[in-house]
């Protein structure tokens, strides 16, 4: 118990945030932006899980459009076959898919990680996934379920919130103290399940914890019943370029059995990968 605590209490000392320093960021000049693809893909954006039938003030209100400039989108979208109307409501298409395959078929990263994640998944007999960060977000960009049904934001293309699961967690790990201070202070820590992590000092215990140990245990924190164990996947230079995890039914193993069954396993491919990425 001493050695648990002091463990934390040198997670905790290890994120105090650093003093404030000058960062200049560089990026492209706003005459070298397409100001209407932007726009353009910030209406694709506005479709969710939550509301994918939207009205055209719905779509202006979640864009910061006017009705006049989100109602052209649509329907040039529409045109494009990449949005339906039926009356007063729009919806994406399957052609939408075709951005995400785009990505998943020219992409490197998923290409490497895949037969990796197959073998790891067919070994243990359990879901197995990989992960890279996007804003707040972790998505998807390979999945294997070995039979298994375990959930259904295990699937290629899904995207989760980062503050609560596996991977997510040691791709926070990777980064700047600054940079998980800034994270934790947009992102809105919702209850997803009884079990979710929703108070920021904890979260950075957590995050700080991944990042000591190098894996992240996730229990029952992005669904109930849902239990992952997360590494994080290194290129030759030693950069973070995603995350993969097994994930199990909390019924078939207790959280000492991820770590004693299920991380090893992972680290092997981990290692293998390195020499890939």
């Amino acid at each position: 118990m001493s050695a648990e605590r002091s463990l934390d209490d040198e997670l905790t000392a290890a994120v105090i945030p650093d003093a404030p320093t000058e960062e200049v960021r560089t990026g492209p000049l706003k005459r070298d932006l397409v100001a209407g693809l932007e726009k353009g893909l910030a209406v694709i954006e506005a479709f969710d899980q939550e509301r994918p039938r939207l009205t055209i003030s719905e779509v202006a209100g979640r864009t910061g459009l006017t009705r006049a400039a989100a109602r052209r989108y649509l329907l040039t979208l529409t045109h494009l076959g990449f949005v339906s109307q039926d009356r007063k409501m729009f919806a994406l298409t399957p052609k939408v898919l075709r951005l995400g395959q785009s990505y998943m078929h020219s992409a490197r990263l998923p290409r490497i990680i895949e037969p990796e994640l197959h073998k790891l998944a067919y070994a243990m007999k359990e879901a197995s996934s990989a992960g890279v960060l996007d804003g707040n977000d972790v998505i998807c960009i390979s999945a294997t379920s070995a039979g298994r049904v375990v959930s259904p934001t295990l699937q290629p293309g899904t995207r989760v919130p980062a503050y609560c699961t596996a991977n997510g967690r040691v791709l926070l790990a990777a980064q700047s103290q600054a940079d998980v201070d800034a994270f934790i202070a947009r992102q809105e820590l919702n209850a997803l399940t009884p079990h979710t992590i929703t108070h920021p000092e904890r979260l950075r215990i957590e995050i700080a914890r991944a990042r000591a140990q190098g894996y992240a245990l996730i229990d029952q924190e992005l669904e109930q019943g849902l239990r992952s164990v997360s590494v994080p996947l290194k290129n030759y230079k030693g950069d973070t370029v995603a995350a993969m995890a097994i994930s199990v039914h909390a019924s078939r193993m207790s959280m000492e059995q991820m770590v004693e069954h299920c991380l090893p396993p992972l680290l092997q491919a981990q290692a293998h990968l390195r020499m890939l990425l």
